[in-house]
């Protein structure tokens, strides 16, 4: 599905865009901050905002409801005392704490002193967590009680000094600091008689400062750390904040996300803060208490992540389900099947799809309200041709590379220029290998997405698929996202997956998809479910395997574990009690597959 965008779509549009205009042309003056010596970035634009609603609420969680200035006093106890203890500008303080007040305030208070926070991934452990606090060398780590257990099991593997190991507790630490165990320093206790005044150091913070390391999810191997810019902070509430929602101090967010990844962090905390709107936090996402949530903070406005919207759609309707005060919400990744489901059942007029990446240096918003799409981008960007197999992007003769046309799918590239740097990561090398040069004409540098996106007109795009997750079968390309809402469409699957493995003696690779039933593994239908597959797809995008879970793993962030899927394949020695079907040649259902028959197939006794 296309969704080409037309003239009287455009024409359908214009009363909105006489609208949206001036809050572009305002939005850009203050995302392009490019003066050396103006300051600028998250203690800044949270300072102007506590000038501009003192009074009006700033954080909201639970029974916790803390105004504009409270929060911004609070940040300035911290950051005194942090400087007090000799942490400075470019020092890199790790953030180990759950969705609550006390982490966004931690962040604040070391944006101020001009610090970097390194903020960690809160179900990481082992491992995974001391690969990520080497990998940014921080001289200090905050931690919150919920989480000293998993510090504590890899402190001696980490150079961090005791001095510098402040812990939060988890609890109302505003009026009840609480107790810290031994080996740590109460952040709150030690701060509580600091200056609360805003410090002279977050006037001293300019555009090419670094504000946070914001690390990959790590679906893919160990994490990266990306560097995200003040620069970058400004561009992301002017472009969201300003652009695309129009936040006013009388607005409040809901956002059940977590804060460690920028879609919560920079998308929505940076859009209440840009129009010192009040942001309403939870802790870990709750299907069932998601609009109970709504109300009570009495939010006008949510942030998303696609699979988030198909639980809500999937919860059982209920008389109240439009008894809110939401009209727009932000976000990415919601599916086709899902946007036209979602908008009508909850109400909600504007979904504000968007596509931006924690570790690049573009952005797409739906400012003007179209469906499926992630709309258009205020950057420099083309779609280029791809060699399906290796990932590349195709360079002709003369050595430079060839763009797609309109409606076609090609691979996103960003231009890198001053009005849109690119970041990058902590580790030069890893930045090094997303940066094509030369691609359009000599000189010209841009930033390799990774993403397949298509062209659907008038500057807005559609995303299609991550490069990495498409595969070649039977000699054509085949888009796993286009595989997972046609899955999706049929009544009993509830969740879906779809990826390529690796059958023996085979080019390419073929379709398979793990798949949760709406109900049960007993009541799926496997030839019907077969049969609707080979009516809607092409024959070559019809999943040859199917693996049946009953509950999916996801990353925070509601994405797939889709590598391990791979790995896995359709052995079912590797997938534990997660039946495996085979679609054989010839046959019209799936079925189960053994020790046995997995030989077979794997023995070219089926012509594939």
């Amino acid at each position: 599905m296309s969704d080409t965008i037309t003239w009287g779509m455009m024409l359908r549009k214009l009363p909105s865009i006489a609208i949206t205009l001036p809050r572009v042309i305002k939005g850009m003056k203050v995302a392009n901050v490019t003066d050396p010596t103006q300051a600028c970035g998250l203690a800044w634009s949270f300072e102007q905002a506590t000038l501009r609603n003192p009074n009006g609420p700033a954080l909201l969680h639970d029974a916790v409801s803390l105004s504009y200035a409270q929060v911004n006093q609070w940040a300035n106890r911290i950051a005194h005392h942090l400087i007090s203890q000799g942490i400075g500008k470019g020092d890199v303080i790790a953030v180990f704490i759950e969705n609550r007040p006390e982490l966004l305030v931690t962040i604040l208070a070391v944006a101020k002193v001009g610090a970097v926070s390194a903020l960690l991934n809160t179900s990481q452990t082992g491992d995974a967590l001391v690969h990520s606090l080497n990998l940014v060398t921080p001289t200090a780590i905050v931690v919150g009680e919920e989480l000293i257990q998993a510090f504590l099991a890899v402190c001696e593997r980490v150079s961090i000094a005791m001095s510098r190991r402040w812990f939060v507790a988890d609890q109302d630490t505003y009026d009840h600091p609480g107790l810290a165990p031994e080996g740590f320093i109460n952040l709150m206790t030690a701060s509580i008689d600091a200056d609360s005044d805003n410090p002279a150091s977050s006037q001293q913070i300019f555009f090419d400062d670094p504000c946070f390391y914001i690390y990959t999810s790590g679906t893919t191997g160990l994490p990266k750390a990306g560097v995200f810019k003040h620069g970058r902070w400004m561009r992301s509430c002017a472009s969201f904040g300003m652009i695309a929602l129009d936040m006013r101090p009388t607005d409040i967010v809901y956002c059940p996300l977590p804060l460690y990844h920028a879609t919560g962090l920079c998308v929505c905390w940076g859009s209440a803060v840009s129009g010192a709107a009040g942001f309403a936090m939870r802790r870990k996402f709750s299907a069932s208490r998601f609009w109970s949530d709504v109300r009570t903070y009495r939010a006008t406005t949510l942030g998303y992540v696609g699979e988030l919207c198909r639980y809500l759609v999937d919860q059982p309707p209920a008389a109240d389900d439009r008894q809110h005060a939401v009209t727009r919400m932000i976000g990415n990744g919601l599916r086709p099947g899902a946007w036209r489901a979602f908008k009508t059942r909850f109400g909600v007029r504007h979904i504000c799809e968007l596509y931006a990446a924690s570790d690049g240096n573009i952005g797409f918003t739906n400012i003007l309200n179209f469906d499926n799409t992630v709309g258009f981008s205020l950057m420099s960007w083309e779609l280029a041709a791809y060699d399906h197999d290796s990932g590349a992007p195709i360079r002709a003769a003369n050595g430079f590379m060839r763009k797609v046309g309109k409606g076609e799918q090609g691979l996103l590239l960003a231009k890198i220029d001053d009005k849109a740097p690119l970041d990058g990561y902590t580790d030069p090398q890893k930045t090094e290998k997303v940066v094509l040069r030369d691609v359009f004409v000599k000189g010209d540098l841009y930033f390799n997405t990774g993403d397949l996106l298509r062209n659907i007109g008038f500057g807005h795009a559609q995303f299609v698929d991550r490069l990495g997750d498409t595969y070649r079968w039977k000699g054509e390309n085949v888009s796993t996202t286009e595989v997972e809402n046609m899955l999706l469409r049929h009544p009993q699957v509830s969740e879906a997956v779809a990826y390529g493995v690796q059958i023996h003696n085979t080019n390419g690779r073929a379709g398979m998809a793990a798949i949760t039933p709406a109900e049960s593994l007993a009541t799926l239908d496997f030839s019907e479910l077969l049969a609707f597959l080979r009516q809607q797809l092409p024959a070559y995008a019809v999943p040859l395997f199917l693996r049946v879970k009953v509950k999916m793993e996801t990353t925070g962030t509601f994405k797939y574990q889709k590598n391990r899927l791979k790995d896995e394949a359709f052995d079912p020695a590797k997938t534990g009690d997660d039946p495996i079907y085979a679609w054989l040649p010839g046959t019209d259902t799936y079925v189960q597959v053994t020790g046995s028959l997995l030989a077979n197939i794997q023995g070219g006794r089926y012509r594939y």
